[in-house]
């Protein structure tokens, strides 16, 4: 099928899905018991749902009352007997698929399972949903009339006891559909190589002579390769290579900290940048609106959502409460239970919502990735805010960074030791350093209570960090890859110790 032919066809099939989205919009509490319902029959005869009596629950606060939440720890032994074969156990269709998880720098692997329903109506779907979306917002969208720079993850499948792991990415582009992997660069041979930096010049080399129109990926990873397209060219700008490039789908870590960079190597205002929500676990949301970065949270996906306030996380007044009990402005933990047989799962994220009607959000960190030592609070939220204005200031661009805290000691108050990357370092460390500290101020008002006179948190120390730190310690750490991310804020030192040392 011709190139244009092809855009004309998948772009009509894609808009007649927006009206799918608006009913969910409209009726979203109806639309998630509905989820949960169909869940719930659907696994009633697994080892799972006979345990907790999913055929006789009759509603949400059924289901919450006998069904616990839990965490990948407690849920492991069972994902170990599915991956060595037995079925049935918490999902009644067979699972062939375990996404390897590797959302954080943790020696200790995830393995979730991805079953035919999750792909095809999560995944897949999510994934749809982001072009329908966008080409609602884009009506003149000239996507489907080049191709898509997909930059996944650095792993091939595995196979082990008739079943296969990888990341998330090599088992999307091992199902995609023939007119995905059409409008796709690079090919499916490249895409799933294993050894990372091999394949970042296996991409530069097969995607130099394609017609780039859009681009996803991660922005650590992203900026990486488009940097080796430069050195390859030696042109200026990534619109030297690709002049029709027209948008970038981005998610996995905040954009803000990248943002600039972003902008300096597509040096055009027609550029547009749109945020998803995606995860081994599953897809949960996507940028519906122009000019605005919020995420739509999608909830036709065969996922139930519940929340967890962060006030009462981890205390003994801990609550967990569904979808329509979420308040605007608050900050939330995460709980799934899904169409591959996660019951009440706790992803670690955390969300703010933006809005009830619809249900907008945006990401503010993970459950585990905060600085909470002294009471102050702070979240990635937060740290990525208020580099961004403190950067833009300084005229400086972030490479990576992380902050973990200064303990007290007898004769010492505590305070956050910072280790930023820069692309150039700022003329004026210290005084980006103060800047930095009274901006996370103004930003978190625990943080100013605590560093108020200094009484509990001293002023923060700054290191700059040499070129390819971060690089150099995700290799050392064999964890160099498009899924990987580093650990941004931390209440202990183990990270901040061994980047120090790099």
């Amino acid at each position: 099928m011709a190139i244009p032919l092809l855009h004309t066809v998948v772009s009509w099939i894609l808009k007649k899905r927006v009206h799918d989205i608006q009913l969910f919009i409209k009726y979203p509490n109806e639309v998630q018991r509905e989820q949960l319902t169909a869940l719930l029959q659907t696994a009633k005869n697994t080892e799972v749902g006979k345990q907790y009596g999913f055929n006789d629950i009759q509603g949400y606060e059924d289901f919450a009352e006998r069904v616990p939440v839990q965490t990948y720890e407690e849920i492991a032994p069972m994902i170990e007997r599915s991956r060595k074969g037995e079925q049935n156990i918490f999902w009644p269709t067979p699972i062939k698929w375990y996404a390897k998880s590797s959302g954080t720098t943790n020696a200790k692997s995830k393995f979730i399972p991805i079953s035919n329903e999750s792909l095809e109506d999560c995944h897949f779907k999510g994934g749809k949903d982001m072009l329908s979306l966008y080409f609602a917002n884009y009506e003149n969208s000239s996507v489907f009339q080049g191709k898509a720079l997909r930059l996944g993850g650095s792993k091939a499948l595995y196979e082990e006891n008739n079943t296969y792991f990888g990341d998330l990415s090599a088992i999307m582009i091992d199902n995609l559909p023939l007119w995905a992997e059409l409008v796709s660069a690079p090919s499916q041979k490249v895409s799933l190589m294993g050894e990372w930096e091999t394949k970042m010049e296996a991409i530069v080399t097969e995607t130099l002579r394609e017609d780039i129109r859009s681009m996803a990926g991660v922005p650590s990873w992203m900026l990486v390769l488009l940097q080796k397209v430069l050195e390859e060219t030696g042109k200026m700008n990534i619109l030297e290579v690709w002049p029709n490039m027209e948008v970038y789908f981005h998610g996995g870590v905040n954009f803000l900290p990248y943002k600039e960079q972003f902008k300096a190597l597509l040096p055009s205002d027609s550029i547009n940048y749109i945020e998803l929500y995606n995860a081994s676990e599953g897809f949960f949301g996507v940028q519906d609106q122009l000019n605005n970065d919020e995420l739509l949270l999608m909830l036709d996906y065969g996922i139930f959502y519940e929340f967890i306030p962060m006030k009462t996380y981890g205390t003994k007044n801990e609550r967990v409460i569904p979808l329509s009990e979420v308040v605007v402005g608050e900050q939330y933990a995460v709980i799934i239970s899904t169409n591959a047989g996660l019951w009440r799962y706790n992803i670690g994220d955390t969300i703010r919502f933006t809005s009830i009607a619809p249900y907008r959000f945006k990401i503010t960190g993970r459950t585990k990735h905060f600085i909470n030592v002294f009471g102050e609070e702070l979240v990635i939220e937060n740290a990525d805010k208020a580099l961004e204005l403190i950067c833009k200031k300084h005229h400086v661009q972030v490479v990576d960074y992380t902050a973990a805290p200064i303990f007290m000691t007898d004769k010492e108050r505590g305070g956050h030791e910072w280790l930023i990357e820069f692309k150039t370092p700022p003329k004026d460390v210290t005084a980006f350093a103060q800047d930095l500290d009274i901006m996370l101020q103004d930003i978190n008002s625990d943080y100013e209570a605590k560093r108020y006179k200094n009484m509990t948190l001293m002023p923060l120390k700054l290191h700059v960090a040499k070129p390819k730190t971060f690089y150099k310690w995700l290799k050392q750490k064999g964890k160099i890859g498009g899924q990987h991310k580093v650990p941004r804020l931390s209440n202990s030192r183990e990270y901040l110790e061994e980047l120090l040392g790099v």
